[in-house]
């Protein structure tokens, strides 16, 4: 398959970029999505506070996507869902990409140019190297948001949630307009990471207690979670031995940082950048390999999807202009 504009992702940056490139002049289009609808995290996200840049308006995340979705649909953009990309390699002037589905199998896709805009995901337990077995009951704050949003599957009724990024301090209203009791939300740092307004509408509105310099040192239960430990933690990070707090909790929720999802980017031999965990990009966007170009959180994590949108745009300008010169 030959195409102009291959696109990795068909969340809020693949769309932007997407209906950018068409608008100047790139119908030859095609976006690869691995869920099974476009609009990507966007579609758990029910809260508002999304759009105000983009649109002018408060909207929630299925909102914000929709809008977009419907740009895409009205150029009649193609799109393949349920779609894994496993490889992607530059040169020649043609980017190869390797994909596959369970309708078509393996597709070998030959394009002008890539955006890779696949977003990030959630740093795991085993990243933070707590001690404990592996009970049931420990999820990273997205997976417990799409369980409840999407799946409809509460994931416990008594909760410590580690971290106080955006995420967490949105899952902890979440869960409590849900039943369930959040008994703490635990920081390592001196300070939140989260915005101002969720630190008050989620934790201050719900009389949630969020203990700043703690972090959890320990983890109880064999089959399910049935406690936590919460340390005190020094100017190093580090917890200070007697001030352990023992909570009795069925689940623990990890919000303790994002990174983007750059395996197809490695793979393409881009130069990667050590402070942002994305590519290394010019001024156009693209990476250290021609024709290869990223935006939104795969390049770095953006604190509003506002800015994601506004990027990918730009990429998809950038992408369109690389296409129309090198024909």
């Amino acid at each position: 398959m030959n195409i102009d504009l291959l696109i990795v992702g068909g969340g809020p940056a693949g769309l932007a970029a997407a209906v950018s490139a068409y608008d100047n002049g790139i119908k030859d289009i095609l976006i690869l999505e691995r869920d099974m609808f476009l609009g990507g995290i966007l579609n758990q996200c029910v809260h508002t506070g999304f759009g105000l840049h983009t649109f002018k308006e408060e909207l929630t995340g299925p909102e914000y996507a929709d809008r977009y979705i419907k740009m895409a649909k009205e150029r009649k953009i193609a799109y393949k869902l349920n779609t894994m990309v496993t490889d992607v390699k530059g040169g020649d002037g043609v980017v190869h990409v390797t994909a596959s589905n369970e309708i078509d199998g393996v597709m070998n896709i030959d394009a002008r140019a890539v955006i890779l805009a696949m977003g990030c995901r959630e740093r795991p337990r085993g990243a933070m190297n707590i001690p404990g077995k592996r009970p049931a009951g420990i999820f990273t704050a997205g997976t417990a948001q799409r369980l409840v949003n999407i799946e409809g599957y509460l994931p416990g009724r008594r909760v410590v949630i580690l971290g106080s990024g955006d995420i967490g301090l949105i899952m902890a209203r979440r869960m409590t307009l849900e039943g369930a009791k959040v008994l703490a939300v635990v920081e390592i740092k001196e300070k939140s990471g989260g915005l101002v307004r969720n630190i008050e509408q989620c934790l201050h509105d719900f009389d949630i207690p969020l203990l700043l310099s703690h972090t959890v040192t320990n983890i109880e239960g064999t089959d399910r979670v049935t406690g936590v430990s919460v340390s005190k933690v020094d100017d190093k990070m580090q917890p200070i031995p007697g001030t352990e707090t023992h909570y009795d909790c069925d689940t623990l929720l990890l919000s303790c940082g994002l990174i983007p999802e750059n395996e197809l980017t490695v793979g393409a031999g881009a130069e990667m950048d050590d402070k942002t965990r994305g590519p290394k990009m010019d001024e156009h966007l693209m990476t250290t390999i021609p024709g290869i170009f990223a935006c939104g959180n795969v390049a770095h994590v953006h604190d509003l999807v506002d800015h994601v949108s506004e990027e990918a745009e730009k990429a998809g300008i950038n992408a369109a202009n690389y296409i129309k010169e090198g024909k």
